[in-house]
């Protein structure tokens, strides 16, 4: 395929972020940095352009001279234009300094006059190109950026490749950019130094993509438009942006089973190859194009009986890519498929999918093209798909199940029961279960406008409270109208109450109040006989429980686990099965809490329960972390944010487990990154429970990266957070030593004894066995700064062998870590002088047990106080200075917002201690980035970061 130059992206639109590039880029500029050059490589619209430019932008500072150059495939036929672009702006410059023979030849081929030649003065020529080079390097660096190689005159590759060959450390670099369809790039290394480091440019994630129409302001595409957009698109930025484009200007969106509007400048690009093809042919792949697995053998079944020979002749001519292990045709591009489908006209897309709908060995296939080659409603028609949807939700594909809800209402007759608003609110159902809240959100807002039976319009009310999320504050005024919908039938109030209860707990941060409207929901679906309703109520009246340190909380996981169950609460992460899992992780059953999990997971990711899956994959992290998995939960931490990403569902919750699991065994820095983040989504959509675990995940990062002072502040409003909530379990977020841990560095031993005392009290009452062993540990280290340390010492020894008996393997090599440290400090002080520094055969236990657990940071640490000795074996006790010096060119209230920002404040916190609203904040923090030339709080955060490290 060939980008066409009249549809590209003009310069001036281009981000100054590099969406999805970060990663090579950095590599690229590393390889700048070190002297070396890049080529950049890959298919029409991948982004070449744009990261060379960005580099070239990044590098090619004032201390350098750049040489620029950029081909054309209309002009690649005319001798040395690329040196002219390159040369001619700094021919006067270069030329006094070059032998009479090689200015004559150099001056003849830029200015065209002498009509020189490659064959006439190539020697000349060649030494001239190097000699320019060399004289501009005398004076400082040289940066060529040469973009569509493809399209350089083969003169000017010639001169160029051969300079490059001799310039040895001459300091010239060479940045420069080459499209490549499937074919090797090395041919165009020989215009490049030996040195060059080729980059290939791939296809975009749908996460990427999503980021990259949102920069360009194509908002807002629900997240089934974008997975339409990334597959037909296959990851190519240029074409996603196109698609966006075209999206963006139509007055209606497709329906379901429509195409997506591919631009003009698109199918002109990828339907060219079509005119050699016979009209019998383009017929066979417009079958191809329809059909969702194309065989030959489907083909043949749809009356194309020349299949093989017409596909053959596709594949000839780049269309289709052939595989002989794979029965299954592919088009060389999703794009092809798609611009030759929305070519067709419409009568006969309808033939195609009339042939498709009897050929189709699926039922749900046959079904889905039946729709599409029927015009109005059929009720014979709308049944089918309705039980096609059936066996699709049965097979785990929810969000094919939507699609085909929504064409069974298309095709359901007003006046037929179930009618095509209660099919359309299946459809609904099905996406919420799909993970596609936007696309129920909008389904259930439709049916609204029109839905007059109760029963309906509380179920569409359920999946607009249920399509916000953690947000439930953004629906707060639909409250009052779904309770008006559902007068006294208490059925329909216990669904009502039920989302009353998440909404206690959520916005107003009061477990009784949720406890007891969760108990309210559950007594009211019992009368109305709702089995579902009630048992999803009695399992999140037991979470509450649990995580209140209630005493009923296990009498209420009984009864929500009695039969008769339901399947899909059973496997629901807000279920009775996800109830369970809570207490057995609480509880300190860790072994039960694991094959718990997992069996759960294994359930939602059979049925296509995507919510679940993202909660559920985190949840089994949470148990490795304890564990003392740490390598294990990081992998599905970090998958769980992936999918959370790419979903929407949970980023916040996911963000904040896997700032837990970066700090135990990845990357600390990252860690701090990820609490912040999942802070400020907790504080965007209101939610005061996991605002408390974001801030004390940020409190651990801190205590990890040796800021005590920093865990103190964010764990002290954990603190503050969770006396409001009422949350009384010190089981929950098991950030209790760590406080008392940082109180103790920064001198504070009496706060730290309040908060083990306080604890200690709760988890003695609930039984809580491996928070008393971490109290215990934290309380070893008050009496160590007490100089009680014999006795911090025998409590220490205790707490290893406890916590290591319960299977908190961190914790474990957290006690053993601390025990070495108290030691060599005791083996220290009891020398003459105090300088004596023991072995590093003192931490050999705590390495050990870190490098067991594959806890990274943790081990760097040990490392650290065997390489330090004695002296340095207690952290600082104060917060480090922030990067002041970076922030000196910025106004009062921007340095202040900034600093604050290093100090890992929430744009919340930042407001209400500056008295300002948080738009200003917001408002501050974009002029911040833009001064800095940074992108987000993440890179104020490093600045800071950078300054510790000096």
């Amino acid at each position: 395929m060939t980008a066409r130059r009249d549809f590209q992206e003009p310069p001036r639109s281009r981000p100054d972020l590099v969406i999805g590039r970060e990663e090579l880029f950095a590599s690229a500029r590393d390889q700048l940095g070190r002297g070396g050059s890049v080529l950049l490589h890959g298919p029409a619209g991948i982004g070449k352009s744009t990261v060379l430019r960005a580099l070239a932008a990044d590098y090619g500072g004032p201390d350098r001279t750049v040489l620029r150059c950029s081909a054309t495939e209309s002009e690649s036929h005319l001798p040395f234009l690329a040196l002219a672009d390159l040369f001619g702006l700094v021919l006067d410059e270069v030329s006094g300094h070059l032998p009479a023979a090689q200015r004559t030849a150099l001056e003849s081929a830029l200015t065209g006059r002498g009509e020189s030649t490659l064959q006439r003065d190539g020697l000349a020529l060649r030494l001239a190109v190097l000699s320019a080079l060399r004289v501009l390097a005398a004076k400082g660096p040289v940066l060529v950026v040469a973009d569509d190689l493809q399209w350089l005159d083969a003169a000017s590759a010639e001169l160029l490749g051969f300079a490059a060959r001799r310039l040895g450390d001459t300091p010239v670099q060479m940045l420069s950019a080459v499209r490549t369809e499937g074919e090797e790039y090395d041919r165009h290394l020989r215009a490049s130094p030996p040195d060059t480091l080729a980059v290939r440019l791939g296809p975009l994630s749908r996460t990427q993509v999503s980021a990259l129409l949102d920069h360009r302001g194509y908002t807002p595409l629900s997240r089934s438009t974008i997975r339409d957009i990334h597959r037909t698109s296959g990851g190519n930025p240029l074409f996603a942006l196109e698609l966006g484009r075209a999206l963006a200007e139509s007055p209606a969106r497709p329906r379901p089973g429509e195409p997506l509007p591919v631009p003009t400048s698109l199918r002109a690009l990828v339907l060219s190859r079509l005119e050699m093809l016979s009209d019998e042919a383009r017929r066979t792949l417009l079958v191809a194009s329809a059909g969702a697995r194309p065989t030959l053998a489907l083909l043949r079944a749809a009356g194309r009986e020349h299949a093989e020979a017409e596909t053959a002749q596709a594949a000839a001519l780049g269309l289709l890519t052939t595989d002989p292990e794979a029965p299954a045709l592919r088009f060389a591009h999703p794009l092809i498929s798609a611009a030759l489908y929305a070519e067709a006209p419409a009568q006969e897309r309808r033939a195609v999918h009339a042939a498709l709908s009897t050929a189709a060995s699926d039922p749900i296939e046959r079904a889905r093209h039946l729709a599409l080659a029927t015009t109005g409603t059929d009720p014979e028609v709308a049944a089918r798909l309705a039980e096609a949807g059936a066996l699709a939700r049965d097979r785990g594909a929810p969000s094919v199940a939507a699609s085909l809800g929504l064409l069974a209402a298309r095709h359901t007759p007003a006046d037929s029961v179930p009618g095509p608003d209660e099919r359309r609110l299946q459809a609904a159902e099905d996406a919420i279960t799909a993970g596609e809240a936007d696309l129920a959100r909008d389904i259930a807002r439709d049916v609204l406008t029109r839905a007059t039976v109760p029963a309906e319009r509380v179920r569409a009310w359920m999946v607009v409270i249920e399509a916000a999320g953690q947000a439930l504050g953004e629906v707060d005024a639909v409250f009052p109208q779904v309770l008006a919908d559902a007068g006294d039938d208490p059925g329909l109030l216990a669904l009502v109450h039920y989302q009353l209860a998440w909404r206690g707990l959520v916005v107003e941060g009061d477990f009784a109040e949720a406890r007891q409207e969760a108990a309210h929901a559950a007594d009211l679906a019992a009368r109305g006989g709702d089995r579902r309703t009630e048992l999803m109520a009695l399992s999140f009246q037991a979470s509450t429980e649990t995580l209140m340190g209630h005493p009923d909380a296990p009498a209420t996981v009984k009864r929500a686990l009695k039969e008769p169950q339901d399947p899909y609460v059973a496997c629901h992460h807000n279920g009775a099965g996800s109830a369970r899992f809570r207490w057995l992780i609480m509880s300190d059953q860790l072994a039960e809490a694991r094959a718990t999990i997992t069996a759960l997971l294994r359930e939602v990711r059979r049925r296509g329960m995507v919510e679940s899956e993202v909660h559920f994959l985190r949840f089994l992290a949470d148990t490795e972390l304890r564990s003392g998995h740490c390598g294990r939960a990081l992998d599905l931490a970090r998958e769980s944010l992936r999918l959370a990403r790419d979903s929407g569902i949970g980023e916040g919750a996911s963000a904040m487990l896997t700032s837990l699991a970066e700090a135990s065994a990845g990357d600390v820095d990252r860690a701090l990154a990820l609490a912040r983040e999942a802070a400020d989504h907790a504080e965007v959509d209101g939610d005061q429970m996991y605002l408390s675990r974001a801030l004390a995940a940020l409190g651990y990062a801190q205590l990890v990266a040796g800021d005590p002072a920093g865990t103190v502040r964010s764990l002290r409003r954990v603190r503050e957070l969770e006396q409001g909530l009422g949350i009384n379990d010190p089981g929950r977020g098991r950030w209790h030593g760590d406080l008392a841990e940082a109180l103790v560095r920064i001198g504070e031993p009496g706060e730290a004894q309040d908060v083990i005392d306080t604890a200690r009290a709760h988890a003695l009452r609930l039984g809580r066995e491996s928070v008393l062993a971490v109290l215990d540990r934290a309380e070893a280290l008050v009496r160590a700064a007490r100089g009680e340390h014999e006795a911090a010492v025998v409590r220490l020894t205790s707490v290893q062998d406890r916590l290591g008996r319960l299977g908190y393997g961190l914790e474990e090599a957290r006690a053993a870590f601390a025990l070495a440290r108290l030691r060599d400090r005791a083996g220290a002080h009891a020398r003459p002088g105090g300088t004596a520094q023991p072995g590093p055969a003192s931490y050999d236990e705590a390495a050990r047990l870190f490098r067991r657990c594959r806890a990274l940071p943790w081990l760097r640490q040990v490392d650290a106080a065997v390489t330090a000795g004695p002296a340095a074996v207690e952290p600082p006790s104060v917060a480090p200075p922030v990067a002041l010096d970076a922030l000196e060119g910025l106004a009062s209230m921007e340095r202040q917002v900034a600093s604050l920002v290093m100090e890992g404040a929430t744009n919340r916190e930042i407001a209400g201690r500056l008295f300002i609203s948080v738009k200003t904040v917001e408002a501050t923090l974009t002029r911040v980035y833009r001064k800095l030339g940074i992108r987000s709080r993440v890179d104020i955060v490093r600045l800071a970061a950078g300054r510790r490290s000096t």
